[in-house]
């Protein structure tokens, strides 16, 4: 799989996964779907409904990427990421098929299934093996030709759409969300969270086109409130169908708490149609043993060291309003690493807010964009006297670390990349700084 195109490099395109689920008996009809598109808080609200419908007594299948650590996060089965041997019995088993595609695809002068598409035939054959009562579906890119788009959501949830991929999805917020808003079916429920006007009105017409619901955050459901707490928050939440007070979400960040609004309305629209309120115990159950890695995570103390997967402005907006609502820290030393199809400097705009030290690396990726490079960009924002390159990750944090432990109420943050945070959270697990 890894020898073909990376998912940097989508083809925008169906009809090549559609011929492989057709040629495989159409896993992906073997449960019913709820699909998510949006440009950020996409992994953390599909985990919350997953974990709600979980609470409800369904078994879960849930697809999201990319993965932090290993390829097996990407498809879980009833909570748990697939085991080892059943992803591989299952890609030996499809593989045959998939190459009657590849076959096909040559034969006609095109390129073969890329990577993301030959992933999602995959976790739909995982699926269906298990099998599952229920597929939660995060896309990879975009919506409407994305690989997860051959099936067909019963919910679609929309999740904040801001700039992101432009050069693949479209060079403003309207194009993207037009480009988003294809993973809406016909008559499905439609659940979105709060929107920019000329967003919503992309959505808008979506459902009528397709003869859809829309439920949209502040209108059809909101959260009510949200207060620190130890390990997270405590939140209240109107729902679709009712009110659920005090609960604890264990996750750090008012957009987390929106997020968790979502999820509590899409499994309502999953479940009784928008109007059979959830039991008190599923919504307690659900989001308060929910997890979200990489986002705004605690992976070290003695000095805190925080990783968040924050890759362009709108996620970077949200890890700084996050680190001033939920943390009391005095100085800051930002670990930073981006990828070179992301907007640097639109990250640095918004992180030069912390007024922190910068430590720039290069994260483990042929896509990264260099570390002088970027240090060039911190540098022009926020002055070079605040900025140090170090280009390996083991020694950024170990420099990151030690700056923190010399002071008090100091911090490392960790962001920039996916691949960036993955690589922290290795280390600190390798080198046990959560226990020190």
């Amino acid at each position: 799989m890894l020898e073909r195109v990376g998912e940097g490099a989508p083809r925008p395109r169906l009809e090549p996964t559609r011929r492989a689920v057709e040629l495989l008996g159409d896993p992906h009809r073997s449960a019913p779907v709820i699909h998510l598109t949006g440009t950020n808080g996409k992994t953390s609200t599909s985990r919350m409904i997953e974990s709600l419908l979980r609470a409800s007594g369904l078994r879960t299948g849930l697809l999201t990427s990319p993965h932090l650590e290993r390829f097996t996060e990407r498809i879980r089965i009833d909570g748990e990421s697939i085991r080892d041997e059943a992803l591989a019995r299952n890609w030996e088993e499809i593989e045959p098929f998939i190459a009657i595609v590849d076959a096909e695809l040559e034969g006609s002068g095109e390129s073969p299934l890329t990577f993301f598409e030959a992933f999602t035939v995959l976790a739909f054959a995982c699926f269906a093996d298990a099998p599952v009562d229920v597929m939660v579906l995060e896309v990879g890119m975009g919506g409407e030709w994305d690989s997860t788009n051959v099936a067909d959501g019963q919910v679609a949830v929309i999740t904040p759409i801001d700039l992101d991929h432009q050069s693949r999805l479209g060079k403003d917020v309207v194009e993207i969300a037009r480009t988003k808003s294809g993973i809406i079916k016909p008559s499905a429920a439609v659940v979105s969270a709060r929107q920019r006007d000329e967003v919503l009105k992309v959505l808008e017409n979506a459902a009528d086109l397709t003869e859809s619901t829309l439920a949209v955050e502040d209108d059809a459901f909101a959260v009510i409130s949200t207060t620190v707490a130890v390990g997270g928050q405590l939140v209240s939440i109107r729902g679709l169908a009712g009110s659920y007070h005090d609960l604890a979400l264990p996750l750090f960040g008012s957009h987390q708490a929106q997020n968790a609004a979502v999820a509590v309305a899409a499994v309502e629209a999953f479940i009784g149609s928008g109007s059979v309120r959830l039991a008190d115990e599923v919504v307690e159950v659900g989001l308060g043993t929910v997890t979200s890695p990489g986002r705004l995570q605690i992976v070290g103390s003695g000095p805190t060291v925080i990783v968040d997967a924050a890759h362009n402005p709108h996620g970077a907006r949200s890890l700084v309003a996050s680190i001033r609502e939920s943390f009391d820290f005095e100085e800051l030393v930002v670990v930073l690493g981006v990828l070179g199809d992301k907007d640097a400097s639109g990250i640095v705009d918004v992180l030069a807010g912390l007024d922190a030290q910068f430590i720039v690396t290069t994260p483990e990726s042929d896509r990264a964009t260099d570390a002088d490079q970027l240090a060039g960009i911190v540098a022009a924002k926020v002055g070079a006297d605040r900025v140090t390159v170090i280009d390996g990750v083991d020694d950024a944090l170990d420099e990151a670390r030690d700056w923190a432990g010399d002071g008090d109420r100091r911090a490392v943050i960790v962001t920039g990349s996916v691949v960036l945070v993955g690589d922290a959270i290795r280390i600190a697990a390798d080198r046990g700084w959560s226990a020190r």
